[in-house]
């Protein structure tokens, strides 16, 4: 089974360079972008687009599933990383903003206040 793309949970971004996000907002599809569980307990038909055709510009195909058995291991060692080092990028990212700001000479705070 793939993912459910017509459930209300379902999300997909699609970045700049073209790679597209699949995944539940829920976090219940341990195998996604590949396949939502078979008994999901929370799918839920989404109403708003209930019956609408959609168009091949909407979302690229999703790539080959990796080959092997352990697929949700192998996504939850990559979520675990990503997870383990988001807080030092977010703060050398932050750092690196105040220092752009500084050398600019601008101030942030208040932001309706020109100089």
């Amino acid at each position: 089974m793939a993912m459910r793309e017509e459930c209300k949970h379902f999300q997909s971004r699609t970045y700049a360079s073209g790679e597209v996000a699949r995944f539940c907002e829920l976090d219940l599809a341990p195998e996604a972008p590949w396949r939502c569980p078979a008994d999901c307990p929370r799918y839920e038909r989404r109403l708003a687009d209930a019956g609408w055709v959609h168009g091949t510009l909407v979302e690229p195909a999703v790539e080959d599933e990796p080959a092997g058995d352990h697929i949700a291991e192998l996504l939850d060692d990559a979520e675990r990383i990503v997870t383990a080092v988001a807080p030092d990028v977010l703060a050398e990212v932050e750092h690196e903003r105040r220092v752009e700001e500084r050398r600019q000479g601008r101030r942030r705070w208040p932001p309706w206040r020109r100089r």
